[in-house]
């Protein structure tokens, strides 16, 4: 499941088991991307209270499929095969439309983001790539790009933001060797302005 140990949640003591419980999903399942924290328990604290704000708050602007899209976006460019089969199963719940699903999908791991995304949202996307794989070179001259395309600064926080997020879990599991091994695919939190709330459905 990974190179440094965790710890289940039957044999988690009552600290770790409290918080385990505000993430579990069915039958008290904890996605090992999560209890891979276990050791130290607050930077799970802190990775579920920046993974809620930034893709799960409903004081988003974007599109909740969007912002899902450029994660599997930014998983995929990192070769993180663990977020992207976890995100792209989560895309596939909330779009409940294959059709659309299979054309994000293609569209993205085929690198011809122009075959679905409108103009506007594919800068968003080609910002989400100079952010992870050049971002030495990211200048201001890109987001006037971005505020060019039509989005507003808040929209661009937004794009940046979900795009830092994966970056930061990619190289979690990455360099832990995390697996999918026991995970049910596609659970997260429910969309809200509450950060604390993280049970996964």
């Amino acid at each position: 499941m990974a190179w440094i140990k965790t710890i289940s949640y039957t044999k988690a003591d009552k600290n770790l088991k409290r918080i385990y419980d505000r993430v579990a999903g069915p039958d008290k399942t904890v996605d090992n991307v999560l209890s891979i924290h276990s050791l130290r328990p607050h930077t799970l604290i802190g990775h579920m209270t920046l993974y809620k704000s930034v893709l799960h708050n409903s004081n988003n602007t974007l599109p909740k499929w969007y912002l899902e899209a450029i994660g599997i976006y930014v998983s995929l460019l990192n070769a993180c095969e663990y977020c992207v089969l976890h995100h792209s199963e989560g895309l596939r719940r909330l779009l409940n439309d294959a059709e659309k699903y299979n054309a994000i999908i293609s569209a993205i791991k085929n690198e011809n983001l122009s075959s679905f995304f409108n103009k506007k949202y594919l800068s968003g996307l080609i910002y989400a790539k100079d952010l992870t794989i050049n971002t030495v070179n990211v200048l201001e001259e890109n987001i006037i790009e971005l505020k060019n395309a039509g989005f507003t600064e808040g929209q661009i926080l937004e794009i940046n933001q979900v795009s830092s997020y994966f970056n930061y879990v990619n190289r979690t599991v990455l360099g832990l060797g995390v697996s999918v091994k026991g995970d049910i695919l596609g659970l997260s939190p429910k969309d809200g302005e509450d950060p604390r709330n993280w049970n996964h459905h």
